[in-house]
């Protein structure tokens, strides 16, 4: 049986964590946002912020990371697994950038595929900075259209998760599994 692997996706500080974290108080097997720990190690080793020192290296750590992940999906014997942000991700942040990449990222994006998207719009009621988010909310915004730009581009078809508590937003996402 292959399961079904859900991306939750969307820009900085549109609730996708908190999401997530729902799901698997409900329940579901979730996979957690992975860019934090790759920051927090370059911090470890002395580097502030590794994708503005060095963007294209902190995309191929991040890219071997998500594939990872990816295959870790797929080996879960669960129906449904959530997978906080895909491979695109990783395309989308190097476009809005303006960061050149190998084909392999985007070879990574047609290989290795998801059962449906979740996008989470920009709130800027719950937007929050923190040690590893420092965009605006104005970037953020940017960011989103970047998002649904790359998952459309690599034929998925991008539901949007409208503004509203956590639980109701984890409740949506579950009502559309299906459609």
């Amino acid at each position: 049986m292959q399961n079904k692997r859900i991306v939750i996706t969307g820009g900085p500080g549109t609730g996708k964590s908190s999401v997530i974290v729902d799901l698997e108080t409900k329940g579901f097997s979730c996979l957690h946002e992975v860019s934090r720990e790759i920051t927090l190690e370059a911090q470890r080793q002395g580097i502030e912020q590794l994708f503005l020192d060095q963007p294209l290296l902190f995309s191929k750590k991040l890219l071997e990371a998500r594939v990872n992940q990816h295959l870790q999906a797929k080996e879960i014997s669960e129906e449904i697994i959530f997978i906080d942000r895909g491979i695109p991700d990783v395309v989308a942040y190097m476009d809005y950038f303006g960061t050149e990449y190998p084909k392999e990222f985007t070879k990574a994006c047609e290989h290795h595929t998801y059962t449906k998207i979740f996008l989470m719009p920009p709130w800027q009621e719950i937007y929050k900075t923190d040690n590893e988010r420092y965009e605006s909310f104005e970037q953020a915004v940017l960011i989103h259209e970047f998002l649904k730009k790359a998952y459309i581009n690599y034929g998925y078809d991008p539901i949007e998760v409208p503004k509203l508590s956590v639980d109701e937003r984890s409740n949506f996402i579950l009502s559309n599994l299906g459609k």
